[in-house]
């Protein structure tokens, strides 16, 4: 899957989240798409890393205490 496969996929999600509003006021849309992407990305990285943090934040792109911060909002620590 590429980058931009995975941007259709969200596109394709906020047209659908736009229908189903049905002319109700949409709120939040931000941290609504941030949090439906980003639980996901976190889990299915840590488990291609085998639980290991370090890699995974490398993997990630980002600081591991950054990581470890999001898997504790996310309760991905177990």
């Amino acid at each position: 899957m590429s980058t931009q496969d995975i941007s259709a996929c969200v596109s394709s999600a906020l047209e659908t989240y736009f229908v189903d509003l049905d002319g109700e006021k949409p709120a939040g849309i931000y941290d609504m798409v941030l949090k439906s992407v980003e639980r996901p990305m976190l889990e299915i990285v840590m488990r291609q890393a085998a639980g290991n943090q370090t890699l995974a934040a490398e993997m990630l792109g980002i600081n591991r205490n950054t990581l470890r911060k999001k898997l504790v909002d996310y309760r991905l620590l177990g």
